[in-house]
């Protein structure tokens, strides 16, 4: 998301969308709708574990996801993806220690840097 509010960016690609000329067009809009709302989502997800104290069951329940789906998309956000354990979820553990962090203020540990992306041919070619 760009560092406008969100919930404009949101509105302004819905607003695109409608206003589209033909069906390609509203579905780029569309698509960038629905990954904007899924960033926002995993933020607000955060923001009620951490903040707001609930529990990862509680967070799920009212976005309307299991509770085994939201630690993935916790690990997507940049508050607590420095505190996911194995890499791709953070657990009911990991959020103790955010909250802990919190309250103690913290700074937050280091997220790891991701690998840097690296060329691989599909295929051995031979020489011509």
């Amino acid at each position: 998301m760009s560092k406008s509010n969100p919930y404009e960016q949101i509105r302004k690609h819905l607003a695109h969308a409608e206003s589209a000329e033909n069906a390609a067009d509203a579905l780029q809009h569309l698509r960038l709708v629905l990954t904007d709302v899924g960033r926002l989502l995993d933020e607000q997800l955060a923001r009620a574990v951490v903040d707001d104290e609930m529990s990862l069951a509680a967070a799920g329940k009212n976005a309307g996801l299991t509770e085994n789906a939201v630690g993935p998309r916790l690990a997507n956000t940049a508050r607590l993806a420095p505190y996911a354990t194995g890499g791709s979820r953070v657990t009911a553990e990991d959020v103790k220690r955010a909250r802990n962090d919190k309250h103690a203020r913290t700074p937050l540990p280091p997220a790891a840097s991701p690998e840097p992306m690296r060329f691989k041919p599909r295929r051995k070619s031979k020489p011509t």
